[in-house]
C-alpha cells in the first residue's frame, strides 16, 4: 500500500471500536478497510455503503448474483484485488464450483452471454455499459433488465452494486492495496446486520 495505515494491534479510540465490528474470526482487517485507518470516518461511510448494496436485508437479488456484478466490474475496471475477494465470495455463495467457473472465465472474456442469459444477461450488459461508458448510456440497458422480468427496486440495487463497486476499485487502484495473504471471500463483520451499521 501506498499510504500509512494502522493496524489493529496499534488502534485506538474510535479506529479501534471500528476495527472490532469488521474484523474476521481471526482478527483479520481487510486491505481495502485498513487504507482508511488515518481517516475512520471514511471507514464508518465506506461500511455503510458496502453493507447497504450488498447485504442489506431488504435487497431482493440473491447475492452471489450481486457479487457476480463486483467480479465483472472489477475485471472491467483491471483491479484484480476485488476480483479476487469477491469470485471467492461468488463462489461461496453459489455453492457450485463448475458454474462459479464458467461464469468467470465468460466475465473475464468480456463475453457474458457465453454464461448467463435473460435477466442475468442483462444484468451484466447494464453493469458493462455503466463501467466503460457512463456518460453514454441510455435507457435501453434498463428497459432490457425490465423486460427480463427486474422491477424497479431490483434495478436499483443492480445500479447501486455497479456504483459501488467503481468506487471500492478506484480505492484500490489509487492506493496500491494488495491482499497480501487475506482469506479471500469473507464479508467484513457478518454477524453483524447490515440494518443496524449506522445506528451505534
Amino acid at each position: 500500500m501506498w499510504i500509512e495505515t494502522i493496524g489493529l494491534d496499534k488502534a485506538t479510540g474510535r479506529l479501534k471500536a471500528l476495527y472490532e465490528r469488521i474484523k474476521g474470526p481471526d482478527g483479520q482487517i481487510d486491505n481495502i478497510l485498513q487504507a482508511h485507518s488515518l481517516r475512520p470516518h471514511t471507514l464508518e461511510g465506506h461500511m455503510a455503503l458496502y453493507k447497504g448494496v450488498l447485504h442489506h436485508p431488504g435487497n431482493r437479488l440473491p447475492k452471489w448474483q450481486l457479487e457476480m456484478l463486483g467480479v465483472y466490474v472489477s475485471l472491467l475496471n483491471g483491479c484484480a484485488y476485488c476480483v479476487a475477494h469477491h469470485y471467492a465470495g461468488l463462489r461461496r455463495l453459489l455453492g457450485d464450483d463448475a458454474r462459479a467457473t464458467e461464469i468467470r472465465d465468460a466475465l473475464q472474456a468480456d463475453a457474458p452471454e457465453r454464461a448467463l442469459g435473460g435477466a442475468l444477461l442483462a444484468m451484466a450488459r447494464y453493469a458493462r455499459a455503466l463501467s466503460c461508458e457512463p456518460a453514454k448510456i441510455d435507457e435501453s440497458p434498463v428497459a432490457a433488465m425490465r423486460r427480463e422480468g427486474l422491477d424497479d427496486g431490483q434495478i436499483l440495487e443492480v445500479n447501486q452494486v455497479v456504483a459501488y463497486f467503481a468506487y471500492a476499485n478506484r480505492t484500490v487502484l489509487g492506493l496500491g492495496i494488495e491482499a497480501g495473504g487475506e482469506e479471500l471471500g469473507l464479508s467484513p463483520g457478518d454477524a453483524e446486520d447490515a440494518e443496524n451499521w449506522r445506528h451505534r
